[in-house]
């Protein structure tokens, strides 16, 4: 089970890249503007539908992935959709990932790899007691409110962004434990059940929530100042909730000197690649300029 939780993450996170570039590659070939007349234009753009199809398909590989495995596994798993973003979007652009890039993947992967065999999450409850949602809730809703006060009283840039990025990550960490416990109610009692359960409505909330404070963080300041925080902040976030909310269970002891030599790794990996690709801020925060029509 936990090797097929791990491929449908990895599936999932492949899946939400081709999304990403594709809908960046679709808007970048559309005249500038909003509003529905945008939308319209865009939803006749056979790459746009395609996009529109990975995000779709990102979210069923998640649900399954959360079924089958342990929190602590499937999202640290979906860091893996910068570098898969960043090498599609390079592949529909024409630019190329250049030998430095390559480098930083390899610390990614490795990184990952090395947080994951020592950290060996394991055990998952499908469910978890409103006793332990609540505090769950409170902190993490609490944590994004302060960050969001924070953004909006700070006049530095990277800072706003690093702590919009933080929301956004907090955000994304209680989407999955709200759909990993929506998943497992689909799967044992129905879709009558899965509709009258509240995580289902507030992981459809949070999750649009969360994808607009990443908007936000985005266009607030550099790659370099986000990323690394919405990469580090939604697995340990993820990993947090999969331990107090679902019973999982993950090495400690001796093994904390790997799994901090992994997520420093990690985090070079980051921030190496959001200054070395030249295409990572415009195909992660939609920056590619439009094709304007002539007057």
């Amino acid at each position: 089970m936990i090797g097929l939780a791990a491929c449908f993450a990895l599936l999932g996170a492949a899946s939400n890249a081709v999304g990403t570039a594709c809908q960046r590659k679709a808007a970048a070939t559309v005249p500038s503007g909003g509003g529905l007349r945008l939308m319209m234009t865009l939803a006749r753009h056979p790459v746009w539908l395609a996009g529109i199809a990975g995000v779709v398909c990102s979210a069923m590989f998640q649900a399954l992935a959360l079924v089958n495995g342990p929190m602590a596994l499937v999202q640290p798993l979906f860091i893996m959709e910068l570098p898969f973003a960043l090498f599609i979007a390079g592949l529909l652009m024409r630019k190329k990932l250049p030998a430095a890039g390559w480098w930083a993947v390899g610390g990614m992967v490795g990184g990952l790899a090395l947080v994951l065999v020592a950290a060996a999450p394991s055990g998952s409850h499908d469910q978890a007691p409103m006793v332990r949602w609540l505090p769950a809730l409170a902190l993490c809703l609490g944590a994004m409110v302060t960050a969001v006060a924070l953004a909006r009283a700070t006049r530095s840039s990277l800072f706003k962004a690093a702590v919009l990025a933080a929301a956004a990550a907090t955000g994304n960490a209680l989407t999955a434990a709200m759909l990993k416990s929506a998943s497992a109610t689909l799967e044992t009692e129905g879709f009558v059940a899965f509709l009258t359960t509240w995580q289902t409505y507030g992981f459809a909330v949070l999750g649009v929530s969360s994808l607009l404070l990443l908007e936000n963080a985005l266009q607030a300041g550099s790659l370099a100042a986000s990323q690394p925080a919405l990469t580090i902040g939604d697995a340990t976030v993820s990993l947090l909730l999969g331990v107090l909310l679902f019973g999982e269970h993950i090495r400690t002891g001796v093994w904390l000197v790997p799994e901090l030599l992994g997520t420093g790794l990690i985090l070079w990996g980051v921030l190496r690649l959001t200054r070395v690709v030249p295409h990572a801020q415009e195909t992660l925060a939609g920056d590619e300029p439009a094709v304007r029509t002539s007057d």
